[in-house]
């Protein structure tokens, strides 16, 4: 059981709508950061509150956190599965979330509306949690719940509609570039540099709190260095996955590794060693796949579990990760920017497994022909 509730991904918390949700360890690190320097603002709004109970509620602002964001992600889902684009699963983490969608947009309209849906969501709740507020006692516990539930909301839009890369202000403003010039790359460049000026403005925000000795002056400067740092990396991914191209003297033939079928129910330490460097397409009894072998999580698994089936360190086949025999460079990675599975698996014409191309060898191999 405990293999089913954990994946490299993070603690699976349940499904959705069908779309897994997933916790990563960074959350609780994040959470002890909020929890921390949260307590003496909960303090100050509710003096006479005890230790104990400032802590719970000074940690509930994590909870609150966490809830505000899986509903701001569970918006991009729904209007990307409205838009046709499956959704692979949603992962929550350090002061933020992810919906891994199964293929990128097609176009500026699908980008804008899924990249705005999400925010859409949280100024709704952050109204309703408002009003909410407006009609209980202040100085209550329950009055400070509802409030922070409004805070929470109210921030996640006004974050991720900051006009840069990957916040879901830079997403509507490369589509908005995008349609007027036809040309994602330019949106992608200009979501860039617009990322460039909202760490800046993050930072200088930070700063100036310090300066102006505000409440909560340190709290504001963790989130903002974490923020602005999330900013950083991920503009730096989408830039360099936009001018990523794959070289002409590079043969994909040559990345596919051959592929074997075996039972899912083989014993992980023994698929591990019938695999000998090929991928491994699991299969179960009644003839349906389990999915592909992840070999890293089944050596780990076979280390602590050499007699669990294989089938608990499989990767799910999604039509999203299959890739017709003989499709060019580009497309395959097309694919790979529009999947987050680590492996593909190449089929031939009868939709036979003929091959995986590993993600990872795809990268190295693309990378050292630049």
């Amino acid at each position: 059981m405990l293999h089913r509730l954990l994946s490299p991904g993070g603690l699976v918390l349940g499904r959705i709508g069908g779309v897994p949700v997933l916790l990563t360890p960074s959350w609780w690190f994040g959470a002890v950061i909020i929890t921390t320097l949260y307590t003496p603002l909960v303090h100050g709004l509710l003096p006479q509150a005890g230790l104990a109970q400032t802590v719970i509620l000074a940690a509930t602002v994590a909870v609150l956190l966490a809830m505000s964001v899986l509903a701001h992600e569970l918006g991009h889902c729904a209007a990307a599965r409205h838009l046709g684009i499956p959704v692979r699963r949603v992962r929550l983490f350090l002061l933020g979330g992810i919906s891994e969608l199964g293929r990128r947009p097609a176009g500026p309209r699908e980008e804008g509306l899924v990249a705005l849906a999400g925010p859409g969501v949280s100024v709704v709740l952050a109204l309703a949690a408002a009003a909410g507020c407006w009609s209980l006692e202040p100085g209550s516990s329950i009055w400070l719940l509802v409030a922070e539930l409004a805070v929470t909301n109210a921030a996640v839009a006004l974050f991720n509609l900051l006009p840069g890369l990957p916040l879901d202000g830079g997403r509507a403003l490369r589509a908005g570039v995008w349609a007027l010039t036809g040309r994602r790359r330019v949106g992608t460049v200009v979501a860039v540099i617009g990322a460039g000026f909202v760490a800046v403005g993050l930072l200088g925000w930070a700063v100036l709190g310090l300066l102006n000795g505000v409440d909560g002056a340190w709290l504001r400067v963790a989130i903002c260095l974490l923020m602005a740092w999330f900013v950083v990396t991920g503009a730096s991914a989408e830039a360099d996955a936009e001018h990523t191209t794959w070289p002409d003297d590079l043969d994909p033939a040559t990345l596919v590794r051959p592929v074997l079928q075996l039972p899912a129910e083989c014993p992980v330490a023994d698929t591990v060693a019938a695999a000998a460097g090929r991928g491994v397409v699991l299969v179960r009894a009644d003839g349906v796949a389990a999915g592909l072998l992840n070999l890293p999580r089944a050596q780990q698994l076979s280390q602590s579990s050499p007699r669990s089936p294989s089938e608990y360190a499989a990767d799910p086949i999604r039509p999203e990760s299959v890739l017709p025999a003989g499709e060019p460079g580009h497309e395959i990675l097309e694919r790979l920017r529009g999947t987050a599975s680590g492996q593909l698996l190449v089929i031939d014409a009868e939709s036979r497994p003929v091959g995986v191309l590993r993600r990872d060898e795809v990268i190295r191999a693309v990378s050292g022909h630049r």
